[in-house]
């Protein structure tokens, strides 16, 4: 039995399914998620792996995943969307609007908040953001889906004030950087497997320190 366990929402595709291959081969035990069934996920079945079926924006689909209180060490909440194609406030739709920050912003919330009572003590709660959602660093652009990940830092940043810290566990907002994945394209300036191996190292890196960090794959401290 794996010592340290991860659950990884989002886990059919891109860098979901390269966490669960980077944190299988670590030794940890991986509980893994997908909305519909995922080939691939289901090609890396073995003892250490559990997979679930449960979709971001749905409440019901994850509100009993059959996860004991404490039993984990770790969630990372990983869907998330591009959002309309034209990512503009002045062209964006009621539907745009709703459907990028339900999926990107206020379903991770929600699922968070759900899914924390199976974080041991001293664990860590990881949503996947992007360097687009630093206010500090914004040069505009990319609006609905700079939009939903800046409300995604500030949902997790309340979510580790009130939740988190008196548990002693960690929140983090995540950057992946750049990655050659469906969304980020074959132009991409990083791998999967590189920047599996960052987050990775992240989350073992962070110990039991408890309170609200946003980093990049790195571990570069990024402005709020």
């Amino acid at each position: 039995m794996a010592d340290r366990t991860v659950f990884i929402l989002g886990a059919s595709r891109g860098i979901g399914l390269g966490l669960v291959e980077e944190f299988l081969a670590r030794g940890w035990g991986v509980v893994a998620s997908e909305r519909s069934h995922g080939d691939d996920l289901h090609a890396l079945e073995c003892d250490a792996l559990r997979i679930v079926t449960c979709d971001v924006t749905d409440p019901d689909s994850y509100a009993d995943l059959g996860l004991g209180a404490g039993e984990l060490d770790t969630i990372i909440i990983n869907a998330g969307i591009g959002g309309a194609r034209h990512q503009d406030a002045m062209q964006a739709t009621t539907e745009d609007v709703a459907e990028i920050m339900m999926t990107n912003a206020f379903g991770p919330a929600r699922a968070a908040k759900t899914l924390l009572p199976t974080v041991k003590e001293g664990g860590t709660l990881a949503v996947m953001s992007s360097q687009l959602g630093s206010i500090a660093d914004s040069s505009g652009g990319f609006e609905l889906y700079r939009t939903s990940k800046a409300a995604l830092n500030m949902l997790a940043k309340g979510i580790s004030v009130q939740l988190a810290e008196p548990r002693g566990i960690g929140v983090i907002a995540l950057h992946p950087g750049w990655v050659q994945t469906d969304m980020g394209g074959p132009q991409a300036t990083l791998t999967v497997a590189e920047s599996v191996k960052g987050i990775a190292d992240v989350i073992e890196g962070a110990g039991a320190e408890s309170g609200f960090r946003y980093l990049d794959y790195s571990g570069k401290t990024l402005p709020f």
